[in-house]
């Protein structure tokens, strides 16, 4: 019989051991799927090319790099929050209205020069993730409103808001009625970094973000409030910790993050803004900042293995003809083994054997 054991303290091991462990079995489930489902192919191929082709090839690393940017800019928000038991679910929303409202100051000064200009953006694209996200925190102030269902709801709006702006007043004018913006100039793009791909200064800016994050979190008053009011509500009022300023703080923060990685999107790899802004990216950054923890630094490895499935999932789709649910599938099984290995560092497990006495 398998029993869980209480620990006397958590285990320093399990805390490193339960994400190898997670990936293992994700590894072994995934196995027994594709064994099941694809009679006529080896699953050995297709584990190559999910997992080491994107990684042997320089095209697909700029790729996995380029993916892994966005997630570890609004993981970083998200974490924020997270600590500070602030559940804002719809970053996916705030990454949309980020990248419409950054988006439109470029269309607006089409075809002006100036280093200013993508300054300029990236502040309209933050302050739209900051308000649309500051609409769950006054709501949750004021009258007490779940901020995850206000969050996840205004993401369809958001959604819908792209779709009505493409449709009219940001639409392409020579674009043969095509729901999609001009495309930015070159002064309005984020200068490439690596020649011959599409990997930008997107990159090194979410990279700073995360150690500026473990910095603040660390040093910084408003780290220690953050802490505090996530893990011991009564602790931090007594300290004399407004909680209703950490939610407006943890949503402004996340709200803005995304916002500014919904407009690098539309200036980096896409180059214009189309209905296909929405990459799911918000959602997804939920299982990077879980998945390290809500680490600053850890988000960064984080968001590469879950980038990595990514490129694999669309490699998988090109050459095996499967659906696009399956890197889906990978991030879904992945989140879920996580969460259930992480029980070994507060349990452990014991079998104890059962003796059936004959009366």
């Amino acid at each position: 019989m398998i029993r869980l054991i209480p620990r006397a303290q958590p285990s320093k091991a399990m805390i490193f051991l339960s994400p190898l462990l997670a990936l293992t079995l994700t590894a072994v489930t995934a196995f027994f799927i594709f064994a099941f489902i694809l009679t006529d192919i080896k699953v050995s191929s297709v584990f190559y090319t999910l997992f080491v082709e994107p990684l042997i090839d320089t095209y697909y690393i700029s790729e996995l790099l380029v993916k892994a940017a966005p997630l570890i800019m609004i993981a970083l928000g998200l974490s924020i929050g997270f600590r500070a038991g602030v559940w804002n679910i719809g970053a996916e929303g705030q990454y949309v209205i980020g990248g419409i409202t950054g988006g439109a100051v470029g269309l607006y000064f089409y075809n002006v020069e100036g280093f200013w200009l993508i300054p300029l953006m990236s502040l309209a694209a933050i302050l739209g993730g900051m308000f649309y996200a500051g609409i769950a925190a006054f709501l949750k102030n004021k009258y007490q409103v779940n901020e995850i269902l206000v969050t996840l709801m205004l993401t369809y709006v958001a959604v819908l808001f792209l779709s009505a702006m493409l449709q009219g007043p940001m639409r392409n004018p020579s674009g043969f009625n095509f729901p999609e913006s001009r495309p930015f100039h070159d002064g309005a793009l984020l200068p490439i970094i690596w020649q011959g791909t599409r990997l930008n200064v997107g990159l090194i800016i979410a990279v700073i973000l995360s150690f500026v994050t473990w910095l603040g979190i660390k040093k910084h008053l408003s780290g220690l409030q953050i802490k505090i009011t996530g893990s011991a509500p009564r602790a931090a009022k007594f300290a004399g910790f407004d909680d209703k300023k950490t939610i407006w703080f943890a949503l402004l923060i996340s709200g803005g993050v995304a916002g500014l990685a919904g407009l690098f999107e539309v200036i980096g790899p896409a180059g214009q803004i189309t209905p296909g802004l929405p990459q799911f990216y918000g959602f997804t950054a939920i299982i990077v900042a879980f998945m390290s923890r809500l680490h600053p630094i850890a988000i960064i490895f984080s968001a590469l293995l879950i980038a990595l499935t990514y490129i694999g999932g669309e490699n998988v789709q090109i050459y095996f003809n499967l659906p696009s649910s399956i890197t889906n599938i990978f991030q879904g099984m992945l989140l879920f083994y996580f969460l259930a290995c992480d029980v070994l560092i507060q349990y452990k497990i014991v079998f104890i054997k059962t003796i059936r006495q004959k009366l």
